[in-house]
């Protein structure tokens, strides 16, 4: 597939490295997607078993054939007591959050029903704008970044619930264009899944405008 990096691939899934701005499936206003680039290149289509937002970029797995879909979809419907089961993520947000690293535990509504939510943070640089890892804890839609501008550090470049008049000064004095945002890490143990998975996707060159010197004391 043209762009898109494969970043692990056997008889079980494959993991790409997805670029912001490709939705992940089709659907109404959509042209490409993921899940049809798949259909056009693999035969049967391998199955999508999480989601990534459209403007957010990196690792995604596609499971090869219905039982592999079902293992890796119950893999991640039970990371929260899934040992070694990882979903990291980096993000470029507004500000700094007070503590170096910490928990942003909320309830969210999810189809019209409160669900409880946990964001796990490492603050890895910090200034006017700030490097953070985070991992999820829960799933919920949106999570990460609705998480982030509940303690008011929104991610820079979010178009929904973002610092709106910080995104279009940042359009124009250093190219902001993106939601800075990034699926970096994906982790499921041999245990869980008959072999050892741990995927990195690089930083888009995108994020280095923004990217700032890494804290010495934390």
């Amino acid at each position: 597939m043209k762009n898109i990096a494969v970043l692990f691939e056997n008889d079980q899934c494959i993991v790409l490295h997805k670029p912001a701005g490709l939705a992940v499936q089709g659907g109404e206003g959509v042209g490409a997607s993921l899940d049809s680039l798949l259909a056009a290149e693999y035969s049967p289509r391998p199955l999508l078993v999480h989601r990534l937002d459209r403007d957010t970029s990196g690792v995604i797995l596609a499971a090869k054939g219905k039982e592999a879909a079902a293992l890796f979809s119950g893999i991640f419907a039970r990371r929260e007591t899934a040992p070694g089961v990882k979903k990291q993520y980096l993000a470029i947000c507004s500000g700094s959050p007070k503590a170096a690293a910490g928990t942003i535990e909320t309830t969210l509504q999810v189809r019209g029903a409160e669900r409880k939510a946990a964001t796990f943070y490492k603050r890895l640089s910090s200034g006017d704008f700030s490097l953070l890892e985070l991992e999820l804890g829960t799933g919920r839609m949106h999570q990460i970044r609705r998480h982030l501008a509940a303690i008011g550090n929104p991610i820079l470049g979010d178009d929904k619930y973002g610092d709106f008049p910080l995104n279009k000064k940042l359009r124009k004095e250093r190219g902001l264009r993106r939601l800075l945002l990034h699926s970096s890490r994906l982790v499921i143990p041999e245990g869980l899944c008959g072999f050892a998975l741990d995927v990195i996707a690089p930083l888009p060159e995108y994020f280095q405008p923004f990217l700032e010197c890494p804290d010495d004391a934390d």
